[in-house]
């Protein structure tokens, strides 16, 4: 299997996986809204165990930090085809 080969199987994979991570990103949206919109911020700091917020406050963080770069990227990619 040739250079070309291997790299259309990794383009495929890779919108397969951004397919997958979108879906599941919404789930994961759900769940937190689930929780943002039933429980007082107060509440939730107070009868969450401690890591588990921290824990899903990185993993909230890493993605936003991932994603926004991508919005970066593409807004620089727009404005360079608007010229």
């Amino acid at each position: 299997m040739g250079p070309a080969a291997k790299r259309q199987l990794d383009i495929h994979r890779l919108r397969a996986d951004v397919s997958a991570s979108a879906v599941e990103l919404l789930s994961a949206q759900c769940a937190a809204d689930r929780v943002r919109l039933q429980y007082l911020p107060d509440d939730v700091i107070a009868h969450v165990e401690r890591h588990t917020l921290k824990k899903a406050i990185a993993s909230a963080e890493a993605l936003h930090r991932f994603f926004s770069e991508l919005g970066a990227r593409i807004q620089r990619l727009e404005e360079g085809e608007g010229r």
